[in-house]
């Protein structure tokens, strides 16, 4: 007779049967339910939203979507859970997970992305809900969507719970799937690092991630690894940096967001558009805004549409003690800066066509280096990578966060550079 922990690994195979192919992981197995649930309306929009917006306008490959990549964290939180399964078969350790929660967790790791409508993770500063937020509440109230995750033997308000970490949960396998699917190792950065990389064709995200997953353990509910996998845990932090170097704050990519930002916060200030009927847009109704509304600053959408971007005319790394940086942290502090920016663009008398919204500001989000992944020892105790790993350190990790964030000013082609930096000393 079979132990429960074989009978889970074995369930997590049993009735996996439908393929589809992925260009990254190649064969992905869903269940007939889960086939079903992929097939509902609200996840078919993914396929509808590009996962790098704008990248492809400098990575002409980079036109994959955020129905590719839920695809993919799926597929890497299987591999997940049948390593975990098998750790516990060969040590004899408990697991803290039943079959309907491993259901659960795969369904989350599915569903994680369908709150995303376009640009979403560059509008974290905007006035607006956070896409795990939206996913929870979709999932929660939209009847279609509802009814296939009761299908495929889950429980909607649980598989909310997982994606939306600021919910209220206490039930601790629950807490556990939102660990994995929520932290350094987590399944979403092990498939979008990769993917990003292989559809802008760069080698700088590539994961061993086959070596990773299997060698996941679970240390008091928590993610870890052997000490000997310290390596992966710097190669992820590394790839993170080079993939946010060439790719994600690209200066080409941050003009294209600094222009959808400015064009969104302008129409969100004169209420020409709520936020409501934001969420609810793909890429192609989104492009479609300009055509709907006679709104100046909508030109910005159609230039990042055409490729025809604003112009780096000022570029230095974020200093928080330089009055440009200080002022302009804030959206509120960062829009006076542009207003008077632009100004004493036009009192020069030089720039006659100068618009107000073509002068932008773009400071990018902290982020950081740091992680708390435990690392465990061959005596079986524990200790944070942070303490491992000197290289990694806090001190190292603010000098990788600074060496990325720039701020930039984007402005017409024709501004002088010089006009704009005797604008800034005004």
């Amino acid at each position: 007779m079979k132990s429960q922990k074989s009978q889970l690994l074995s369930n997590l195979f049993a009735s996996y049967d439908l393929r589809i192919r992925d260009p990254l992981w190649k064969d992905i197995y869903l269940s007939k339910p889960f086939k079903q649930l992929y097939l509902s309306p609200s996840v078919q929009k993914l396929g509808r939203i590009k996962q790098l917006g704008p990248a492809f306008h400098l990575y002409p490959g980079a036109v994959h979507t955020r129905l590719d990549h839920s695809l993919g964290v799926y597929y890497v939180s299987h591999l997940m859970l049948v390593s975990l399964l098998k750790q516990a078969i060969s040590s004899g350790s408990d697991v803290l997970m039943t079959e309907e929660g491993m259901r659960t967790f795969l369904c989350a790791a599915l569903l994680h992305d369908i709150g995303h409508f376009p640009f979403a993770h560059s509008l974290k500063e905007l006035p607006l809900k956070s896409h795990e937020a939206l996913a929870a509440e979709l999932i929660e109230n939209e009847e279609i969507l509802r009814t296939s995750i009761v299908n495929a033997g889950c429980n909607p308000q649980a598989v909310a719970d997982i994606i939306d970490t600021k919910r209220f949960c206490k039930d601790k396998e629950i807490l556990l799937y939102r660990a994995l699917l929520s932290g350094t190792l987590d399944p979403d950065k092990l498939d979008y690092l990769n993917r990003d990389a292989f559809f802008c064709g760069v080698p700088y995200g590539n994961q061993d991630v086959p070596y990773i997953t299997a060698n996941l353990l679970l240390h008091d509910n928590r993610a870890a690894l052997p000490v000997q996998c310290a390596g992966s845990v710097e190669h992820i932090l590394f790839s993170k940096y080079l993939m946010y170097q060439n790719v994600y704050w690209h200066k080409t990519n941050r003009a294209a967001t600094a222009m959808i930002k400015k064009a969104l916060l302008c129409a969100l200030d004169d209420t020409i558009l709520s936020p409501e009927q934001l969420y609810i847009l793909d890429d192609e109704q989104f492009f479609a805004l300009p055509s709907q509304f006679a709104y100046a600053p909508f030109e910005l959408f159609s230039r990042v549409q055409d490729n025809n971007f604003l112009t780096c005319t000022f570029e230095e790394s974020f200093e928080k003690d330089r009055s440009l940086d200080s002022c302009a942290s804030s959206l509120q502090g960062r829009g006076e800066m542009e207003n008077a920016l632009y100004t004493r663009l036009k009192a020069t008398g030089s720039y006659p066509k100068l618009k107000p919204f073509e002068v932008i500001i773009d400071i990018p989000e902290p982020i950081s280096f740091e992680t708390d992944i435990l690392l465990i020892q061959e005596n079986g105790t524990s200790i944070p990578f942070g303490e491992y790993d000197t290289l990694f350190s806090t001190d190292i990790g603010k000098v990788f966060t600074k060496s990325l964030r720039k701020t930039r000013i984007f402005t017409p082609s024709y501004i002088d550079r010089q006009a704009v930096l005797k604008g800034l000393e005004s």
